[in-house]
């Protein structure tokens, strides 16, 4: 017999066919029937093995339960009381492979749609005006500085802040967010929730400075010299990774930083929006993470674009980017060139691309990490007529910090050396955390890491060591 149980609640979605040529969210978010019917699935676990796969620790059953008695507004202060941005992590959280990992449920069925409960939570919340209670302590008058207003930088200020602490955060760009408005497309994260998780963090008293490029328009040490007792580091992975293949330089060939930047963040896809960002038909995107994803989607949704084909050098199984991304993908159209890699993008005599030449892939049997690396089969070259190339192989951190902070260790990859477990440097006085440390990684590990590095922040200070 059937059992309702061990089955998801499905989350509605747009149609494909529809979504395929708009920028409104894919996923529309579950109705209160659908919330208390996927709470009810959860068995509340005396040991509450998924709240261990939670960077930043929700208590999972606790807010869960909640919803399962119709209550979302105390599970959301259940969420908000570790997690500063629940609404963005119910939409772009890999809980597949951390909290829903865990759940017992899914060991004889699917496991509970934590994520999705915890959108709903969020979005009630919003749509009702309510907010997480802010226990705010008095202001005990030591600064901090916080670099970079991501996911990381966010949750460290949030953190610090709700401990008295004068936090101000600094911002390159002209709007507070980073990866979460530059990177991730609008139709996976609406940029209004994003400035509605943003505001909430700033009623804490948190001060933001935008326009302020650290390593250039200040440099550590000159914060220190202000009066900033410490500095965190969560200043992203922005500098994008080439292939250093030729024609990388022909007009048509984008980073996907730069790219999604122009998309997100710059509103390309807006006609009365100035933007410039090319017209092309036929589009290829190189790589098969979450950034391709992203990458690919928003290209197929710009005007006069025909068809978008990622192409990515291992099979399907090796593809780092989330399973509903891929899904999702599929779905809208995009096409797929597996186990294939780029030698060479091929242009015209006016300097613009007209094609991408391949080469086919294979498989050798794993070495010693246990990884089967492509390597690529005689005399299978091949040429994917387009007219644009996205790279979305991988980025790395700004070097602009490091440059101006000699005595700051860095890894062989220009990623800040910080103990992952509580966001201490070398260098006294300064911590780090999120894809700065780590390298390009999810948002719930970012957040994680700033969670950490403020309470080592506030143990430093107790302790005298800063």
């Amino acid at each position: 017999m059937f059992n309702k149980s061990l089955v998801k609640t499905p989350m509605p979605e747009q149609n494909p066919a529809a979504r395929a040529r708009n920028f409104s969210e894919v996923a529309l978010g579950y109705t209160e029937a659908d919330a208390q019917s996927e709470a009810a699935r959860c068995l509340r676990c005396k040991h509450k093995p998924c709240v261990a796969g939670c960077p930043v620790e929700v208590d999972i059953p606790g807010f869960v339960g909640k919803l399962a008695e119709g209550d979302p507004a105390e599970a959301y202060e259940i969420i908000r009381r570790t997690n500063a941005l629940p609404a963005v992590c119910g939409r772009v959280c890999p809980q597949e492979t951390q909290c829903e990992q865990k759940c017992v449920r899914g060991k004889n069925g699917v496991s509970v749609g934590i994520g999705r409960l915890e959108r709903y939570a969020a979005d009630w919340a919003m749509k009702n005006g309510e907010g997480a209670s802010v226990q705010a302590a008095a202001p005990n008058g030591v600064k901090v500085a916080v670099v970079g207003s991501g996911p990381a930088g966010l949750t460290c200020a949030g953190e610090l802040a709700g401990l008295g602490y004068e936090v101000t955060v600094f911002e390159a760009f002209h709007r507070p967010g980073g990866v979460l408005v530059y990177g991730i497309p609008e139709f996976r994260l609406p940029k209004a929730i994003v400035a509605r998780e943003i505001e909430g963090l700033l009623a804490r008293g948190v001060t933001l400075t935008t326009n302020c490029v650290v390593g250039r328009s200040l440099t550590l040490d000159e914060l220190f010299a202000e009066g900033f007792r410490a500095v965190f580091i969560g200043s992203g992975a922005g500098l994008p990774t080439f292939m250093n293949i030729p024609g990388e330089s022909l007009n048509g060939v984008y980073s996907a930083n730069e790219f999604l930047t122009r998309v997100n963040l710059m509103r390309a896809f807006d006609e009365t929006w100035d933007t410039p960002v090319q017209n092309a038909k036929r589009v290829a995107v190189v790589g098969g993470g979450n950034v391709a994803m992203d990458a690919a989607r928003c290209a197929l949704r710009l005007p006069g674009v025909e068809t978008v084909t990622v192409v990515y050098r291992r099979g399907e199984a090796e593809m780092p980017a989330r399973a509903e991304e891929i899904h999702h993908a599929r779905e809208e159209g995009i096409d797929f060139k597996l186990l294939t890699n780029p030698t060479e993008v091929l242009g015209d005599d006016k300097g613009w691309v007209t094609g991408l030449a391949c080469v086919e892939m294979e498989l050798s049997e794993p070495d010693e990490s246990g990884r089967r690396r492509p390597k690529p089969k005689p005399d299978s070259r091949f040429e994917l007529p387009v007219d644009s190339v996205i790279m979305a192989i991988g980025s790395s951190p700004n070097p602009l910090i490091r440059q101006t902070t000699p005595d700051l260790p860095v890894n062989k990859w220009g990623c800040v050396v910080a103990d992952e477990a509580d966001g201490r440097t070398g260098k006294k006085g300064v911590y780090a955390g999120g894809d700065t440390v780590t390298g390009a990684a999810t948002v719930i590990l970012a957040m994680g890491a700033g969670r950490a590095a403020a309470r080592s922040i506030h143990e430093d200070v107790l302790a005298g060591a800063i």
